[in-house]
């Protein structure tokens, strides 16, 4: 490895600029702390419909598509179900174009019915079976590269068992009973966090839908949600590469001030803020610069210019190019391998 120099940034800080880096996580920590890395580190996923309905090939999948573009970081991406099927859920794939299953059986009716919600265990059937397919992507995979299970907020889980009209038409005429329902969910979000974290991953893909303006209030989401994601978040904070992913529009970017995250994902192409508005924002890493659209519409020429702006927004630095959410399925083979050339 040749000896790391120094360069001035154009702000006239010194960073430490490392030629030649050995490894993806040696890249991803660099880019963490403020250093120049050798390039941009890039980190795309996408679900993978009916494969992710059995442990033992959502892990194959995941590890064939890393094996064929040699990510920065593995997202491991089950099916949002997969955190709430224990409780009695039904959904299928429709053929969604981002690889989504739509939810054909919901367990919550009536406002009671979040009181009625047990506790899950990590041996629940569906869990476990996440926990043995990360188990199985962690001993197959490079350990120089960083692995992070995705993980659905208790209000994104709470969306999932009612339905995200009910779910909001409860919180103003039902809160106590809702409130009671997110407290089921948590300690069960916790106890499986915990056991994620037990497996030896490097972090957590932590996704929050209801943090946008067209959901809630920023009021409403710091009274109902917010002390939730701080629970399930407390058996993370050793990890060193969680990951928050804040979906939708006109998004609540302010909350990076009261949970702790190493890098932040958004829809950063349609939605405030842009790139470089955000690392004015925010001390760790941006995580985007590409439209999903682009990767499926478009022609290989576009993803790259788009990757080349993103990297020119940010100078390079504190930079992951990537989605706002999953690529879409239907992404062809020579857009990813354009996005994955743009950053040699």
């Amino acid at each position: 490895m040749q000896k790391p120099s120094v360069k001035e940034s154009i702000t006239g800080t010194a960073w430490k600029v490392n030629c030649k880096m050995t490894s993806h996580r040696e890249r991803i920590q660099a880019c963490l702390k403020g250093e120049i890395t050798d390039r941009t580190p890039i980190a795309l996923w996408r679900h993978f419909p009916v494969d992710d309905q059995n442990p033992e090939t959502l892990a194959a999948a995941t590890l064939k598509h890393q094996h064929t573009y040699d990510f920065d970081i593995v997202k491991v991406t089950p099916s949002s179900s997969f955190a709430v099927k224990d409780w009695g859920v039904e959904d299928e794939w429709k053929g969604d174009a981002e690889g989504s299953r739509r939810y054909t059986k919901r367990v919550i009716q009536k406002p009671e019915d979040w009181e009625k919600l047990p506790v899950l265990e990590p041996t629940s059937t569906h869990l476990a079976g996440q926990l043995a397919c990360l188990r199985s992507i962690k001993q197959s995979l490079d350990p120089e590269t960083p692995i992070i299970q995705t993980i659905f907020n208790p209000l994104s889980q709470a969306k999932n068992l009612a339905g995200n009209d009910l779910l909001l038409e409860h919180i103003r005429k039902h809160p106590e009973a809702v409130m009671k329902g997110l407290e089921t969910i948590t300690k069960s979000a916790v106890k499986f966090v915990e056991a994620v974290c037990e497996i030896g991953v490097d972090g957590i893909f932590y996704a929050i839908q209801h943090a946008q303006a067209s959901m809630l209030e920023l009021d409403e989401y710091k009274s109902i949600a917010l002390p939730y994601d701080q629970k399930t978040l407390e058996p993370t904070k050793d990890l060193w590469c969680n990951m928050l992913h804040l979906h939708g529009r006109d998004v609540y970017f302010s909350l990076l001030r009261l949970i702790d995250f190493q890098i932040v994902n958004w829809h950063d192409r349609e939605t405030y803020p842009s790139l470089t508005e955000a690392q004015s924002l925010f001390k760790g890493a941006v995580c985007g610069g590409l439209r999903q659209d682009s990767l499926t519409l478009e022609f290989p020429d576009q993803v790259r210019k788009e990757a080349e702006d993103a990297i020119k927004q940010t100078n390079g630095h504190r930079h992951i190019l990537g989605t706002g959410c999953v690529v879409p399925i239907t992404a062809s083979h020579e857009n990813y391998m354009a996005a994955r050339k743009s950053v040699e």
